[in-house]
């Protein structure tokens, strides 16, 4: 069984235009690009073929990706919430720093935001899940350290 994806609907809506782009006016780019690079000759030392292909591969490589994600998301609104869950922003205070740091909880997929991105599963994500504005969690990074930070706040 598949992984589910949870998006924001402003993530999927951005990926499914991505994917919807690559798989009418990227495929027909590519073949575009591979076949002037044919129209330059032999193909065993044709840099720009080669390239060309190269480009072809990693862009099925994230159409295929796009399309796992697509196919198997859960659209969540963090918005009616006063608990961290996925799409939720989140001001967090490490112990001991009076600045603040915001982040997004959330996929990697979700990366494009105003706010730099941690996964749910990451250690930090794991801790921060279900807790409210005001609560104080510990967590051990992957080094071994604890850390301790208190939620300022979630948007």
């Amino acid at each position: 069984m598949a992984d589910t994806h949870e998006l924001t609907q402003a993530a999927y809506d951005r990926l499914k235009a991505e994917h919807e782009d690559l798989t009418t006016r990227g495929r027909v780019d590519i073949a575009r690009k591979i076949e002037t690079a044919r129209e330059l000759g032999d193909l065993s030392e044709n840099g720009d073929y080669h390239a060309a292909k190269e480009e072809q591969g990693k862009m099925e490589g994230r159409i295929m990706h796009l399309a796992a994600i697509l196919e198997n998301h859960v659209i969540v609104d963090p918005s009616d919430r006063d608990e961290v869950q996925v799409g939720s922003v989140v001001e967090i205070r490490y112990e001991g720093d009076d600045d603040t740091e915001r982040f997004l909880i959330g996929s990697i997929e979700e990366r494009g935001t105003d706010h730099e991105v941690i996964s749910p599963g990451s250690a930090l994500g794991t801790a921060l899940m279900g807790k409210k504005t005001g609560d104080t969690v510990r967590y051990e990074t992957p080094t071994g350290a604890t850390l301790s930070v208190e939620i300022a706040g979630i948007g």
